[in-house]
């Protein structure tokens, strides 16, 4: 199984980020604007268009209050497994860091996925970045 560990320092308290990520039916407004176009959230079942014109549903397996944690499966497409989790890490009063893991198979789609979850991280960086800004 590939597994993919990614991680970004944001420039916005853990608090503000986990805000954003827990709002599970919202991250196309709130935490990835421009990465996703379209979130559908029906009961624990997300349906995700992103801007590339990829659609994805994923589950919702646990939002962790304690541990800023948010752990999701994906299904559907070339993908035979994916679980992913992220997670808010406060990095003093005013910074956090972001940690993104996926799980999947096949291999062969590791590099794509890990591209996508870069690309995730920066919209993730730019939409929280801008929103403490105004």
């Amino acid at each position: 199984m590939a597994s993919i560990h990614q991680d970004i320092p944001i420039e916005v308290p853990a608090e503000r980020l986990w805000s954003a990520l827990r709002d599970v039916g919202a991250l196309h407004t709130r935490l990835v604007s421009g990465f996703v176009d379209d979130c559908r959230l029906d009961g624990e079942v997300r349906t995700l268009t992103f801007a590339n014109g990829i659609v994805a549903r994923e589950t919702i397996v646990d939002v962790d209050e304690t541990r800023r944690r948010l752990a999701w499966s994906a299904s559907g497409g070339r993908l035979v497994h994916h679980d992913a989790s992220a997670q808010v890490f406060a990095e003093g009063a005013e910074r956090c860091r972001v940690v993104w893991i996926a799980d999947l198979l096949p291999h062969a789609m590791a590099p794509a996925i890990a591209a996508m979850i870069a690309q995730g991280l920066q919209a993730m960086k730019a939409t929280a970045e801008a929103d403490q800004a105004a």
